[in-house]
């Protein structure tokens, strides 16, 4: 007989978001610390909201690594928390649907057992903070940033993998549900020529939110039923062409002050080119 007091082996686990540093950083721990990616738990929290991009690229990266992806929230998805919190939307300052759709559940997954969590945060992005758990029982790591792997290699490793980035990256900027309130003017626009049911969709939470006498909006200052309109998708279109040149012409500059400041004593090749 088994000693009963016998302590569980620590579990390693991997959220995936269906972006591409998670995304990444599976494809990377499978390709170089097999030893992990044999104890490796993949999983994804679907809020049930999710762009059917999102649902399809989770899919074809469950085929690459060869192991299962465990889907959490089954059953209590977005809808059944938006009732719960009294049919009032989540915002930036009240962000219940990170709290109930991704944190609970993923604690719950892990329960008391001692686990570490592998979080895909870059050696380029120092400011960034992923969710870090209270829970005394779970600790992190950030093999991107120990082994120095910045933007350029993080999508060297989705391109030579084959599995590329998921298709939404056309026109949006991050993952999440698609009425996510983080979303620029532009990924709005975005959603309604590609998915008018789910811009429908998001338009009716506010429509509801309108008829309670709430002034709430997803998109900043602005209701889903003006912003789909004509003149305003060109005008955001055309803010956002601008946007990218200015943008484009900064990051030049840059480059042209980097290799200037770097240069030898026979000059900036940068500026003869």
């Amino acid at each position: 007989m088994s000693d009963l007091t016998e302590k569980k082996p620590v579990r390693h686990l991997l959220g995936l978001s269906g972006g591409k540093d998670s995304s990444a950083l599976a494809i990377y721990i499978r390709d170089k610390y097999p030893e992990i990616h044999e104890k490796m738990e993949y999983f994804f929290s679907d809020t049930g909201a999710e762009l059917p991009e999102t649902l399809d690229f989770i899919n074809e990266l469950e085929k690459y690594l060869r192991k299962p992806i465990i889907r959490l929230n089954p059953v209590k998805d977005f809808k059944f928390y938006l009732k719960l919190n009294g049919n009032i939307l989540p915002t930036a300052k009240m962000r219940w649907c990170t709290n109930n759709l991704k944190i609970k559940p993923f604690e719950e997954f892990v329960g008391n057992d001692d686990a570490i969590t592998y979080v895909g945060i870059r050696a380029d992005e120092p400011q960034r903070q992923g969710y870090i758990s209270t829970k005394p029982n779970i600790s992190a790591r950030y093999p991107f940033i120990e082994d120095g792997k910045d933007i350029n290699d993080i999508r060297n490793i989705l391109r030579d993998s084959g599995v590329d980035l998921p298709a939404y990256y056309e026109w949006r900027s991050r993952s999440g549900c698609y009425f996510c309130f983080f979303q620029r003017k532009e990924e709005w626009v975005g959603l309604y020529e590609r998915h008018p049911d789910l811009y429908e969709e998001a338009m009716s939470y506010e429509d509801f939110h309108k008829a309670h006498g709430r002034s709430h909006t997803w998109s900043d200052g602005e209701r889903l039923e003006h912003l789909k309109l004509p003149e305003r998708i060109a005008e955001i279109k055309e803010a956002t062409r601008l946007r990218k040149i200015q943008e484009t012409s900064k990051l030049k500059k840059n480059l042209m002050e980097r290799n200037c400041e770097s240069a030898d004593e026979l000059g900036c090749l940068a500026c003869h080119l």
